[in-house]
């Protein structure tokens, strides 16, 4: 078995890989490329970078500013459901699109640097619970890739589905419980078994093997239901069990408020 320091490198090893596969998918964009709406309401491609760059930034205070991170989490309760959009706009208001790139890319340089240098068994404040390095590096990745898919949405690209999918689909089932806490319902005590298939064939699973309630599908379908980037309709994800259709009904991998996720197809 890989010690924790092997682990932790490898997840920031795809993060640095997420994070610059997006890059390559904007950084040819003219100007006015960067103002295509995305499927997130009010969001457009450089909104969609904006964010991930401010998020990175305070990732980074959380990592080398323990302290100074306190300020940020005041921030976030005191107008949950609207800092984030805030953040996302007041750098698109103040920086152009190549501007912001340059930004971004100095980011997560910074951030990368500050999450390998870490000692081990760190625990990094966030807006949950403290995470550990490895956990915070899963974090982002995940991040990364959904707000990467919002851009390949908006963009008309379909990208090809990678071993970093695991990493999404990791957290999408440990967050399982936090889905419906952050919705005030009582998760279910027993464990689900979920067992998802790459494209290639390959198949990873969660849970103990004889569970009542379980999930299967398509790994990209899951990571696009956890991250709710794509309706359970539109989706090839199935459910055995009461308890697990309702959690697929309400999964999200990400922290903070329940979004309300994308309607389905039909509804557009």
């Amino acid at each position: 078995m890989p010690d924790a320091s092997a682990v932790t490198a490898a997840v920031l090893d795809d993060l640095r890989e997420e994070s610059d596969e997006l890059d390559l998918l904007v950084a040819g964009l003219s100007a006015q490329e960067w103002t295509t709406p995305t499927p997130a309401p009010g969001w457009t491609v450089a909104h969609q970078v904006a964010h991930l760059n401010w998020t990175d930034e305070v990732a980074l205070v959380a990592a080398t500013e323990p302290d100074a991170f306190a300020a940020e989490v005041d921030r976030a309760l005191a107008d949950p459901e609207a800092f984030v959009d805030e953040a996302a706009e007041e750098a698109v208001t103040a920086l152009t699109p190549q501007a912001l790139l340059v930004e971004w890319r100095a980011g997560r340089a910074r951030l990368q640097e500050a999450l390998r240098a870490a000692p081990a068994g760190t625990k990094l404040p966030w807006y949950g619970p403290p995470m550990s390095v490895a956990s915070m590096a899963t974090a982002r990745l995940m991040e990364t890739w959904a707000h990467g898919q919002d851009v390949a949405d908006a963009l008309g690209v379909t990208r090809k589905p990678t071993a970093r999918l695991r990493h999404v689909a990791r957290i999408g089932v440990r967050a399982r419980d936090y889905a419906y806490l952050v919705r005030g319902l009582q998760p279910p005590a027993e464990q689900f078994r979920v067992e998802l298939r790459s494209d290639d064939g390959v198949l990873t699973v969660y849970g103990p093997e004889d569970a009542a309630q379980r999930v299967t599908g398509p790994l990209l379908d899951f990571c696009l239901l956890v991250t709710q980037r794509a309706h359970r309709d539109d989706l090839a994800v199935e459910a055995v069990g009461e308890d697990a259709g309702r959690w697929l009904d309400i999964a999200q991998a990400f922290a903070g408020p329940a979004g309300p996720g994308r309607p389905p197809k039909a509804d557009r």
